[in-house]
Formats: structure tokens, C-alpha cells, sequence
């Protein structure tokens, strides 16, 4: 099927204001050229995130040290979309390797928000989220580490759905924290969603952590969800699970910050109660619940997360990858070298944390620490939503747990914006999904002063058809909204 016939203009007026593409080549290939005909997916353009491999196209991950990098093959999920007759158009900014929640720290261009230009488009996947919201493709890869894909989405009001650990082959994913990222799907309908998860999901012989959902494992096909239960994490049970350690003793003017970090902001709560109350005319029964080990999430998350990063990272050294300096004195200085002009600060600041918490003394008091908080995490969620392994045999507490996705709508820049501080301390929303390896589903609830709200649910392991039927009711009478000058292309 050939692209219409003003498709590219219309890209090129969108990209001058939001600038989402860090490459953008339409007729390298051709969509529906190879391919099955019957997929719901032929024929369609969509767009990959520039830490995710297509042969030929750039691999930059968002940062100058790789900004010259050709990918020299393709990543088993881009090359199934590709066997169902969808053709990648373009490479998407993000925040440098994944790191952050704006990507205003990609080191190659600044994306902005379709719905505000003056307001970020969330991270790490910003790129991807913004060239869905603003139709320059039907959907497109992303991947999510601690939230990467589900903020962007409610910030600029797609859906983004994160799949279960393993559920996608990581194959062709540019490693940052291999335990906890995975490639996910950034989608202008739950639908189109789910068409592509369906794609792209199922082991991998080139990625030993990918595999197939079990046997028991609800169906990915359209269903009504056998348990009609949504567990509620309100965001008075995150402050309450806060304010438990927020004492006078070490540590308690850091947890006082998070827990106002992680405050709504009134349009995010109004947001909130309308899903809820939505949810519930739809049939559902609510249930607010409590996860102690909640409050350790964020701190859990970033010691594991950049004691993984400084080891993965420590290949982009200007000898085997990245790009090298002129002239240097001997290889250590080529390093450090490459290293100072190649990397942001974000991503410095990442290495020098996960360096020290895995240097000899420190591992028990951080790193090991950290993974037994994890584990306590996924006990917590599979308290109320079952065995990851579906070996439990009894009924489930509830099909899905009901929370915020991040506490303000898309923030600015400048003076008013959130600090680097609050960025990380609101990943707690987003960031537990990831330690426990659990499936978790954004779509928009409202707009509210202009600017898209979404919501998340968090499933049992391998569930993302139980989610991804939940965001399908909801749809049907709240269809996903577009930012002014939205035009849909394909249906």
C-alpha cells in the first residue's frame, strides 16, 4: 500500500515544530512490499526508537559519542513488523541511552510536545510518543526501563502499553539496565495496540530471557475479563506508604521531597477520579488497596538500574564503539577523552552511581539490598494479582491495579520545571512494574487545561490481554484524543 500522497509534507510541517525524528526516510522501505497481506498491520508506516536496531538506519541512542553509528542489522521485533508488511520510516529522538523523563536529554535535538511546543514530550521515548500523538505514524517502538514508555504516552496522550519481562525479544535493544527494560508499543488506538504487541511478542532464540506466555495465561484475542476486579493504588496510599519512613533520622529531608515529588498535581487527581468513576459505570468493581514496599521503589529501581548501566555502558570507550578523539596520549586518555565529549551528564552522573554501588564493601549495603526490596515488591503484586507463573491455581484478587502514571500533565522548561530531583522521586508510579517484570498499560483518561491525562494499569505476568480488554471498554466511549492539527491517515 503506498503511502498518501501528501504524507511526507505533512510530516515535514509537524517535524519543523516538534522535531520527533532524529532520521525520517519513508521510501527505504516500501510498506507492504514483503510480508503477509492478511495482517492488520500491512501497509502501515511506523516509527522506532533510536536505541532499537534497523539495518541501515542510525543507532545513535541519543547520544554524540554514537551520532555517526549505521545499524548493521535489525532487531527481532522491528523484523517481525516487518514480515507482517509494516515498514519502519524513521528513527525517534529520546533521552541519551533512556536516561530520563523529558528528553530533553538526548545529546542530538530537542522534541517537543504536540499538544504544547513549549512543554516536554516525556521520556525516554519522547520521540516515538510525539510522532504518534501527532499522526506522523500509526505506532511505533519504544522502550521502558522504569516508565519510559507509559509517561510519554500520557504525556502527549497515546496509548503505551510496557509487555511483561520477556514477553519481547530485547534482541537489537541497545542495553541500559538489561533486568529491567524491554521494548514496548506506543499506539494511536488500544486496538492498534494490540495488533501490534501480538506481532512482536514470543521467545526469541537470540534473546535467552524472551519466551512464550504460559499456557494459562490469558488470551490475547478481545475478550470480557473473567476477574472484574481493579485494585486502586490511590495517591493517598503512596503518600501514607511514604510518610511511614519520613521521620527525623537519615535519609528523612530526601523522603519528605519524594513524597511531595509525588503529590498530584489537580488535573492529574481530576483525571484519576474520572477513570475511576468511568471504570466503575462500566461494570468494574473497585477496590483501594496498600503496597508497603512501594515507598522503597524509586531508590530500589536507580541503584539496580545504574549499577547495570555502568557495566553496560562500559563497551562506548572510542576503541570498540563510539566515536574516537583525534589525538590522544595512550588508550586511557582516548577514553576518558571519548568519553567527556560522547557522553551528557545525565548519563555520567548514572555511570558514577552505578560504579559506586557495586564497588567492594558497598554491594551488601545497596546493590543486594535493593534486589531483596525487589523481590518484596513482586511478592506484594502478586498478593493481589496472582502466581507470575500461574502455578498459584486460585482465584486472583483482582485482574489489574488502578494508579497514576506520573504526578503533573507534560511540564515546561526553564524556571518552573520540575527539577531532576522530582523527575526521579515521580518515577515511583512507573517504576515498580519494572522491578517486579510485570505488564503495565497507559491510555488517556481526559484532558484537562489542554493537555492530555493518562492513566495505568498493572497486570499479572503475561496478562496484557486482561489490560489491554480494560483499556478496550474504556475507549469505546472515551476515544483517544488528538492535539489541534491532528490528521488520521490510517483507520
Amino acid at each position: 500500500m503506498p503511502l498518501p500522497q501528501d504524507y511526507e509534507s505533512y510530516v515535514s510541517r509537524w517535524e519543523e515544530k516538534i522535531g520527533a525524528f532524529i532520521e525520517f526516510d519513508p521510501r527505504r522501505f516500501p510498506a507492504g512490499e514483503s510480508g503477509s497481506g492478511g495482517s492488520a498491520l500491512a501497509g502501515l508506516p511506523f516509527a522506532v526508537k533510536d536505541n532499537i536496531a534497523v539495518k541501515g538506519f542510525s543507532l545513535s541512542c541519543g547520544s554524540k559519542l554514537l551520532e555517526q553509528l549505521k545499524a548493521p542489522y535489525t532487531a527481532t521485533a522491528v523484523q517481525k513488523l516487518m514480515d507482517c508488511g509494516a515498514a519502519p520510516v524513521g528513527k525517534t529522538n529520546l533521552d541519551e541511552f533512556g536516561m530520563g523523563s523529558s528528553t530533553d536529554n538526548s545529546g542530538i535535538k530537542r522534541t517537543n510536545n504536540p499538544w504544547d511546543t513549549e512543554r516536554v514530550p516525556g521520556g525516554s521515548s519522547g520521540g516515538s510518543a510525539a510522532a504518534v500523538a501527532a499522526g506522523l505514524a500509526p505506532f511505533a517502538l519504544g522502550s521502558d526501563t522504569g516508565g519510559s514508555v507509559r509517561q510519554p504516552a500520557a504525556f502527549c496522550g497515546v496509548v503505551g502499553l510496557k509487555p511483561s519481562y520477556g514477553a519481547v525479544s530485547r534482541y537489537g535493544l541497545v542495553a541500559y539496565a538489561s533486568s529491567l527494560e524491554g521494548i514496548g508499543v506506543l499506539a494511536d488506538s488500544v486496538s492498534r495496540c494490540r495488533e501490534v504487541f501480538a506481532a512482536i511478542r514470543g521467545a526469541d532464540p537470540m534473546d535467552q530471557t524472551s519466551r512464550d506466555a504460559p499456557a494459562a495465561a490469558p488470551p490475547l484475542s478481545p475478550k470480557t475479563p473473567a476477574n472484574r476486579t481493579i485494585a486502586v493504588l490511590s495517591p493517598e496510599a503512596v503518600a501514607r506508604a511514604i510518610a511511614e519512613n519520613a521521620g527525623t533520622g537519615e535519609g528523612s529531608s530526601s523522603l519528605e521531597a519524594a513524597a511531595q515529588a509525588a503529590e498530584l498535581e489537580p488535573e492529574v487527581r481530576r483525571g484519576f477520579e474520572l477513570a475511576k468513576a468511568g471504570l466503575a459505570e462500566l461494570g468494574y468493581t473497585l477496590a483501594e488497596v496498600e503496597l508497603p514496599s512501594l515507598k522503597y521503589g524509586v531508590p530500589a529501581y536507580y541503584t539496580i538500574a545504574t549499577a547495570e548501566a555502568s557495566a553496560n555502558l562500559a563497551r562506548f570507550d572510542g576503541i570498540r564503539y563510539g566515536a574516537r578523539p583525534a589525538w590522544a596520549e595512550n588508550p586511557d586518555d582516548l577514553i576518558d577523552k571519548a568519553r567527556e565529549a560522547g557522553f551528557g551528564a545525565e548519563v555520567k552522573l548514572r555511570i558514577l552511581l552505578g560504579t559506586f554501588v557495586l564497588r567492594s564493601g558497598f554491594q551488601d549495603r545497596y546493590y543486594l539490598r535493593a534486589q531483596r526490596i525487589r523481590a518484596g515488591i513482586l511478592r506484594e503484586f502478586e498478593a493481589l494479582l496472582g502466581d507470575s507463573e500461574y502455578q498459584d491455581h486460585g482465584a486472583a484478587r483482582c485482574g489489574a491495579i488502578l494508579l497514576p502514571v506520573f504526578p503533573t500533565r507534560a511540564f515546561g522548561r526553564g524556571k518552573g520545571s520540575l527539577s531532576p530531583f522530582a523527575q526521579k522521586a515521580a518515577d515511583l508510579y512507573t517504576c515498580c512494574a519494572n522491578l517486579a517484570g510485570l505488564p503495565a498499560l497507559s491510555f488517556p483518561a481526559s484532558v484537562e487545561g489542554g493537555l492530555p491525562v493518562g492513566v495505568q494499569l498493572i497486570g499479572r505476568a503475561f496478562a496484557e490481554g486482561t489490560l489491554l480488554d480494560i483499556a478496550g471498554d474504556w475507549e469505546k466511549s472515551h476515544p483517544v484524543p488528538h492535539p489541534a492539527g491532528y490528521r488520521a491517515f490510517w483507520s
